[in-house]
C-alpha cells in the first residue's frame, strides 16, 4: 500500500454506484476498513464479502436505480457516466435519497490556464467559443453541465470530485492512449506510436489509491457539502518524462528498450479515432493544479511520487499482463506508419483479421 492517510469519518450505510473499477475498489476497501456497511452495484454476480453487499444490476437502468432509491443512504458515491438528459432525470431522486451525494466529475472540465488551476478556474463550458465543440455532449462538457444541474438544484447535499488522470496496476495511460494501444505493442516487439505535440506538454498523473483516500476524507464532512474539489498531484511533469519511466521498466523487463515513433498531430490523430476534442481541449494544454483546497483534508505531499508509483504499477502489471480488446484498425494504421506487421495469430476473429489487412495494406 502506497499511502498512509487515515479516514476519520465513519458512516453506516453507503451506496457505491459502479464501484468495481480501479478507483472504486480502493475506495470501497478504505470505507469498509473503517467499519462502514457498503452496498456496491455490479453487473456481474459477486458474493457478499464481510461488510460489502454486491447488488447485481445495471445502474444505468432506471428501474434498477429506482429500487435502490427506495432506501435512504447516508452517502451515495456515483462513479457512473451519464448523458446530461439522463442525469437531469435522475439527480433529484438521488439527492432526495441520501445525506451526501458524491459526484465524480473530471478535471478535464477546466479551460487552458497559464496559472496552476484552482477549483474556481474557468471551465471549457463557459470559456470556449468553439460552436462545434459546444454543440456536443463530449465528456468534459457533459460533466460541467451535470455540475451545473447540481448547483441549480434545491439541495446542497452534494460534493463534486474532479480527479484528473489516474493510474493503477491495470490502467497505464500515455496521453490519450490506454495500455492496449501502446503497452501491448511494446510487449509484442512493435514500435510505440505517440504524438510529438503531446509529448512535450505538462500533465499530472495520480495513483488511484491516493485519489480514493482523498475522496474518503470528504465523506461525511459537513464542510464538503455544496463544494467542488479536484484531486491531483501538485507537481506536473511532461508526457516525455512519463514515457521515459515506462520505457525504463520495459527495457529491464524485455532486455531491450522499446522502439518509439513520434508523429505529428495529423498523423497521430489517424491512429486514435474519436479523440479529437480530448486531444485539442485537454492533452494539448499544459496542465498543473493548485491542490490547496483538498489539502485541508489530506496531505497531498504524502501522495506516492509519480516515479515510484508508476514504476511499481507497471512492474506489477507485467507480472501477469492482461489486456482488454485491441482496436485492430488502429493497430493497422500504426503498423503502416512503422512499416511493421502484426502476427495474425494475435487476431482471433477473422473479421478483425480482414479489418487489419485492409487498413494495413489497402486503405489510404
Amino acid at each position: 500500500m502506497f499511502s498512509d492517510f487515515k479516514v476519520e469519518n465513519s458512516m453506516k450505510n453507503i451506496l457505491v454506484l459502479g464501484g468495481t473499477g480501479a478507483m472504486g475498489k480502493h475506495l470501497v476497501q478504505i470505507l469498509v476498513d473503517k467499519g462502514n456497511k457498503l452496498s456496491v452495484t455490479t453487473r456481474r454476480e459477486q458474493p457478499e464479502d464481510g461488510n460489502i453487499e454486491y447488488i447485481q444490476g445495471n445502474a444505468k437502468d432506471s428501474g434498477f436505480l429506482q429500487t435502490l432509491m427506495i432506501r435512504h443512504w447516508d452517502v451515495i458515491v456515483d462513479f457512473m457516466v451519464y448523458t446530461t438528459p439522463v442525469f437531469a432525470q435522475r439527480i433529484p431522486v438521488m439527492l432526495a435519497a441520501t445525506n451526501q451525494y458524491i459526484f465524480l466529475s473530471s478535471a478535464r472540465v477546466y479551460a487552458d490556464s497559464i496559472e496552476p488551476i484552482k477549483e474556481d478556474s474557468a471551465r471549457l463550458l463557459d470559456a470556449s467559443k468553439d460552436s462545434d465543440f459546444l454543440a456536443t455532449d463530449e465528456y468534459c462538457l457533459a460533466k460541467a453541465r451535470q455540475e451545473n444541474l447540481l448547483a441549480q438544484s434545491s439541495r446542497n447535499n452534494w460534493t463534486v470530485i474532479r480527479p484528473y488522470i489516474t493510474y493503477s496496476e491495470q490502467r497505464l495511460q500515455l496521453g490519450v492512449l490506454e495500455k492496449e494501444e501502446w503497452l501491448y505493442r511494446a510487449l509484442k516487439g512493435r514500435t510505440i506510436v505517440f504524438s510529438k505535440d503531446i509529448d512535450s506538454k505538462l500533465t499530472t498523473m495520480t495513483y488511484g489509491l491516493d485519489v480514493a483516500y482523498a475522496m474518503a476524507s470528504l465523506i461525511g464532512e459537513e464542510r464538503a457539502q455544496g463544494e467542488v474539489y479536484h484531486i491531483t498531484q501538485s507537481r506536473p511533469v511532461t508526457w516525455e518524462k512519463i514515457l521515459d519511466i515506462y520505457q525504463a521498466v520495459l527495457e529491464k523487463h524485455l532486455g531491450t528498450k522499446p522502439k518509439l515513433l513520434l508523429l505529428d498531430l495529423n498523423k497521430f490523430s489517424r491512429c486514435k479515432r474519436k479523440a479529437e476534442f480530448q486531444i485539442k481541449y485537454d492533452r494539448l494544454f499544459d496542465r498543473s493544479f493548485d491542490s490547496t483546497k483538498i489539502g485541508n483534508f489530506v496531505r497531498v505531499d504524502s501522495f506516492v511520487t509519480l516515479e515510484d508509483g508508476l514504476r511499481r504499477c507497471i512492474e506489477e502489471f507485467l507480472k501477469s499482463p492482461e489486456f482488454l480488446s485491441i482496436d485492430w484498425r488502429s493497430e493497422a494504421t500504426k503498423d503502416r506508419f512503422c512499416s511493421e506487421v502484426a502476427n495474425l495469430s494475435e487476431i482471433v476473429h477473422w473479421k478483425q483479421k480482414l479489418k487489419y489487412f485492409i487498413y494495413r495494406f489497402i486503405a489510404p
